[in-house]
């Protein structure tokens, strides 16, 4: 009988094993990473694409999605706007990936939404971004501007006292839309157009001596003067390098970045940057056990006690456990039934809180404003009492304050005009 039983057990721990190997050896789901490996994002987007293998290992070694293992498909879109097209649709057509996790900036995005939306993929976009834009493929889990630019602005206002404005960006649609935006909003509340300066420099820009001297002569008027940054990338360097240059402290025109975090800090001279400010979601000084986990596992991960986090990377967290709970919430990857299900999935986001999918794909947010210490990291100086739904279309722009997006049936409509009660259609939302 014992040997019965033990050849019985032992046959039940092969099955078994048969069981699970099999069920491994199934088609992988595949998870596309589409991040600048190269070119002059690179300095940004790297650190994402290293933020999903980790995520898909970790998932892995948690026994995979659906009993099935997660394969990574890494492309490098090279700062290319319309490689990064290309690149998505060979990760989905060539490829045949379930999702796809990437992009940073908007004109790259603006690039990718046509090839997604014709073959039905799902993006998931982890970076701050202007808005005026809902489409039932990509879920936007980086904030929106009434989650970044217009508390920080409120910030300056309130807080600072800020009368004067210098909106200063990199030349493609994130800056532009998001400062036409802020110069409506300040217009609103007063501010005369004598005290907004607005300028705008190409993808990489070096030589800021002059538009430097500019600033600081706009700032020389007696009126306490601040720059609200949208400034992408490199660029980043040497514009705050000719701030110290120029004796520009933080005390006399402060810098508020919407694309500088630890990250772009990190491997730099920070004094002149001492006293700036960044408005995110997330810093890596939070004081939260799930950002102390996030940060245990990362520095492991990269074997660096001394690697940074950010927000675009916690972005990429709380949207890939969204994914994941979508699919099992589901039970398929297909990519109809996901859409669905995510709507209204909760997961924790890294501050100690949650963030919820909401109908217009946008997420629940906090809003920090950090101010840039001498070690790379930031204090949070203020922060929203509780989350923020991102708002897909602005309220401070004519042609957008009627319009929702949702996309639950029956509306599902990514811009319907609650005046008109109208959708305008897909046309208009891949337009915009």
């Amino acid at each position: 009988m014992k040997i019965k039983s033990l050849a019985a057990s032992v046959a039940l721990t092969v099955g078994a094993a048969g069981f699970s190997v099999a069920a491994w050896a199934a088609d992988p789901i595949k998870v596309g990473i589409l991040h600048s490996l190269s070119g002059t994002m690179a300095i940004s987007e790297s650190t994402l694409k290293d933020t999903m293998l980790m995520l898909i290992e970790e998932q892995n070694e948690k026994g995979g999605l659906l009993g099935r293992e997660l394969e990574p498909v890494v492309v490098d879109p090279a700062s290319n706007w319309p490689l990064f097209a290309e690149k998505a649709r060979e990760l989905l057509a060539k490829e045949e990936v379930d999702v796809i996790f990437g992009n940073w900036t908007s004109v790259s995005r603006k690039s990718v939404l046509p090839v997604v939306e014709e073959l039905n993929g799902l993006l998931f976009y982890p970076v701050q971004y202007e808005g005026e834009e809902s489409s039932e493929n990509v879920f936007y889990t980086g904030a929106a501007p009434n989650q970044q630019a217009i508390p920080a602005v409120d910030y300056l206002m309130n807080d600072i006292g800020v009368e004067r404005w210098v909106l200063a960006g990199t030349d493609y649609v994130y800056p532009r839309t998001t400062n036409k935006i802020l110069e409506t909003y300040l217009k609103d509340h007063g501010v005369a157009e004598e005290d907004i300066m607005i300028n705008y420099t190409p993808f990489g820009h070096s030589n800021w001596q002059s538009i430097v001297a500019d600033i600081k002569e706009f700032g020389s008027q007696g009126k306490k003067t601040a720059v609200v940054s949208t400034i992408n990338g490199d660029a980043n360097v040497p514009f705050y390098r000719e701030l110290g240059n120029q004796g520009i402290s933080a005390s006399d025109i402060p810098v508020v970045a919407f694309s500088v975090g630890e990250q772009e800090l990190s491997g730099i001279d920070t004094a002149p940057l001492v006293g700036h400010l960044a408005a995110w979601n997330y810093f890596m000084s939070v004081d939260a056990d799930a950002n102390y986990d996030f940060i245990d596992k990362w520095t492991a991960y990269k074997e660096d006690e001394n690697a940074v986090t950010n927000d675009p990377m916690e972005a990429h967290y709380i949207g890939f456990n969204m994914w994941l709970e979508a699919v099992k919430k589901a039970g398929t990857t297909d990519v109809d039934a996901v859409k669905d299900a995510i709507i209204g999935v909760s997961v924790p986001n890294l501050t100690g809180g949650y963030a919820t999918m909401m109908p217009n794909h946008h997420i629940t947010k906090p809003v920090l404003i950090g101010e840039i210490q001498d070690n790379g990291q930031f204090s949070v100086v203020w922060e929203t009492p509780s989350t923020v739904a991102g708002d897909a279309w602005s309220d401070f722009l004519p042609g957008s304050k009627d319009l929702i997006s949702d996309w639950r049936k029956p509306l599902f409509c990514g811009n319907y005009n609650v005046v008109e009660k109208t959708c305008g259609g897909a046309e208009k939302v891949a337009s915009n």
